[in-house]
């Protein structure tokens, strides 16, 4: 049973406005953060998605060595989707250095939190609050220790105590299936960039790929 949350996606807000930013997406070996837990920190591949202003970092993000994925051998061939991630899995982890500012204009402290995978649905208030449905739900690296999926419901509660209660943390995904999914930073407009990167997925025995497009900068318009 999917339970609603409101849309929180996460988006960096700095100081500066977005069109003075000067953004840039590498990958580049770096450390695991000590914050992970054990379980969490031996899923997750040391070549991370590394965004910087400038020469400022502004988030690191390591994703799992291969990204859990429910496909037939049909979909495998034809190019998975987030949709064929379960919700709930463990995608990666991600480390903000500075505190930042969501899609929801919900300030979150710097630091390290674990990203599940969840949908938004498209009911009632969440109608037309998002540009897409598919989102990573943060919850601190102190609060998740089990690398195991998370009930939906319990992903939310556990998410929302980045907030203190109010709301779960939600990075903002945006599709990224064409065959240019290169590591670049990609501005969709009114102040919204992404970073775009492929990386390695499983669904079975069958290795695959997937596209990520993760939002960077920009917040909801109101």
């Amino acid at each position: 049973m999917r339970c609603a949350f409101v849309v929180v996606a996460f988006a960096f807000v700095p100081t500066v406005r977005a069109a003075e930013l000067k953004l840039s997406a590498k990958v580049e070996k770096a450390a695991l953060p000590d914050d992970l837990a054990p379980a969490i920190r031996k899923l997750l591949d040391e070549q991370a998605l590394v965004v910087r202003d400038g020469d400022t970092e502004l988030m690191t993000v390591w994703f799992r060595t291969a990204i859990p994925a429910k496909a037939t051998a049909e979909q495998v061939k034809n190019g998975i989707t987030y949709a064929e991630i379960p919700e709930g899995t463990l995608v990666g982890a991600v480390r903000f250095p500075a505190k930042f500012t969501d899609y929801r204009k919900q300030e979150l402290a710097a630091g390290v939190y674990t990203l599940r995978f969840a949908l938004q649905p498209d009911i009632g208030d969440h109608t037309g609050t998002s540009p897409h449905p598919d989102f990573c739900l943060m919850c601190r690296a102190k609060d998740d220790k089990d690398a195991a999926d998370i009930d939906k419901k319990k992903l939310i509660e556990v998410s929302s105590l980045v907030n203190e209660g109010r709301h779960p943390a939600v990075l903002l995904m945006w599709p990224n299936n064409g065959k240019d999914a290169g590591v670049k930073v990609v501005n969709k407009g009114e102040g919204v960039h992404v970073a775009t990167i492929k990386r390695p997925a499983l669904a079975g025995e069958l290795k695959t790929t997937l596209g990520f497009a993760v939002t960077v900068a920009g917040v909801r318009k109101e």
